[in-house]
């Protein structure tokens, strides 16, 4: 838990290393360059030479700070004071800034103890069933990897159980990924049990619905069945759930880590919120990470803090296992606990009795798909053909505005099972849907019943505080902070 820096960025060291250099050299080069040819002979100035370059120096540089002073004046200090709903900027509204469909992510852990292409006629947008297709012969082009030519698909990683109860080492057996019961593996069981026993029953609802096809990604992609329980930590897998480092999704993604993995980002689709797409990118990039890392452990805190930083950890602390390098400094107390929190969840999602939660299920993500030509919003096809809007909304979350985005040829737009002949017989007689002009770039945006606002360079909680006039404890709670540090480009969520 999708702040998370340097989050889910697929790297390549050794390119980024020698562009890193060049770019270096080259600038030092041109540096140099620059200054030997503009070097003159000079004769030193005698000390009442001086006197009048020194003043002129001086006149200009109060000039300057003066034009400085007005320009820092005429800078408006308060939103609030602008715009009640916006304040705007000259930057062009970005294809991962929040909407109103949006919600904060709400997953923290217990506090700590110490180019132009010809129109084509079909869709941009894969049909969802090809996806997630079961092929026994193992030859899908989705989940070919290089690897696969060298070595049979990822093994189970190795469960551990330090417990000397024959009983505990029995269910940790059962287990299909490591599993260690820890200190803070119980803390964080106590945290869900105790202090958000409420919401991590939603969570557990909530998944219900997603899981059979989740099980069935997974299965595909040869990967541990019980790594359907990390969307508990990342998201309690809301597809709305949205980070203060703008991951969205119920896998928490990264913009440049979704579009690496084949999803669709832009101001009128973003597929890190569709529960099977996103799912398939999930699952690409969890085995790509342990054919990197070799143990779900290393995997998970990669996944959560990004490979790159994991494996300069391992490197400076000539470690082989998560749970040396979680002895260091090397990497954040978040990724420290995002292990121990993954192990906690699931333990308790596979008995959720045993820590008094109830069973209850939630009906499953069944949908047939109507094809859509046109720009049509969800409630036109609710009035013409009285399928729910808000249904319309939660099989369509990765569809931002609720219409089918304008320029595809033909949207494969979700609808519930059973109707979708009614959908494409009435279709034509559905008013097509114009997008209002998209706004520019805003400094905090209007949520629902929220606020974002987009923390800039020298904002601070307690300034973010006082200029919206909300108590830092509120602050702090409304944003699932248990720190000081805020970050330039971070959403805070102002309300009261």
């Amino acid at each position: 838990m999708l702040p998370k820096e340097g989050r889910h960025t697929p790297c390549n060291f050794l390119t980024r290393t020698q562009s890193i250099d060049s770019l270096a050299s080259q600038n030092m080069t041109n540096l140099t360059h620059d200054t030997d040819c503009h070097r003159a002979p000079m004769t030193p100035l005698r000390p009442r030479h001086a006197v009048l370059p020194m003043a002129l120096f001086l006149g200009m540089w109060f000039s300057f700070s003066t034009s400085i002073i007005v320009v820092q004046a005429a800078t408006p200090s308060d939103p609030a004071t602008i715009d009640s709903n916006t304040l705007v900027d000259e930057n062009a509204a970005a294809e991962d800034d929040p909407d109103a469909n949006l919600v904060p992510l709400d997953t923290e852990g217990p506090a700590p103890e110490a180019t132009n292409h010809p129109p084509t006629t079909t869709s941009s947008v894969p049909r969802v069933e090809d996806l997630f297709q079961l092929n026994p012969t193992g030859s899908s082009p989705a989940t070919k990897r290089f690897s696969d030519a060298l070595n049979p698909p990822a093994e189970l990683g190795q469960t551990q159980y330090p417990s000397s109860n024959t009983a505990d080492k029995m269910e940790y057996a059962s287990y299909n990924v490591p599993i260690v019961m820890d200190s803070s593996v119980q803390a964080h069981i106590r945290y869900f049990n105790t202090a958000i026993h409420g919401r991590f029953e939603q969570w557990l609802f909530r998944l219900s619905r997603y899981q059979p096809i989740v099980e069935t990604i997974f299965a595909e992609f040869h990967l541990p069945s019980d790594l359907v329980y990390l969307s508990l930590v990342e998201s309690g897998f809301n597809p709305y759930a949205y980070s203060r480092a703008k991951a969205t999704g119920p896998w928490q993604f990264m913009k440049g880590t979704a579009k690496a993995y084949g999803l669709r980002v832009d101001n009128y689709v973003d597929e890190r919120r569709d529960p099977i797409k996103s799912t398939v990118a999930a699952a690409r990039y969890l085995r790509d990470l342990y054919d990197l890392f070799g143990t779900w452990p290393l995997a998970m805190a990669a996944y959560n803090a990004g490979e790159g930083k994991v494996m300069r950890a391992l490197h400076k602390a000539k470690a082989e296992s998560f749970s040396e390098i979680s002895k260091t400094r090397l990497i954040r107390r978040e990724t420290k606990e995002y292990v121990p929190r993954f192990m906690a969840a699931t333990i308790i999602a596979r008995n959720p009795d045993r820590y008094g939660f109830t069973q209850e299920s939630a009906a499953p993500h069944q949908f047939d798909e109507a094809n859509i030509a046109r720009t049509v919003h969800f409630r036109g096809i609710a009035n013409a053909t009285g399928i729910p809007y808000e249904e319309l909304r939660l099989l369509n979350p990765e569809l931002r505005r609720d219409a089918t985005p304008p320029g595809d040829e033909a949207y494969h737009l979700k609808v519930p099972v059973g109707m979708k002949a009614k959908v494409e017989q009435v279709i034509d007689r559905i008013p097509a849907y114009k997008f209002p002009r998209l706004p520019a770039k805003a400094q905090f945006v209007t949520a629902g019943p929220s606020r974002w606002y987009k923390v800039r360079m020298g904002d601070s909680l307690g300034t973010v505080s006082k200029r919206f006039r909300i108590p830092l404890k509120t602050l702090k709670t409304k944003n699932n902070l248990s720190g000081p540090t805020i970050r330039p480009g971070d959403f805070l969520v102002i309300s009261r």
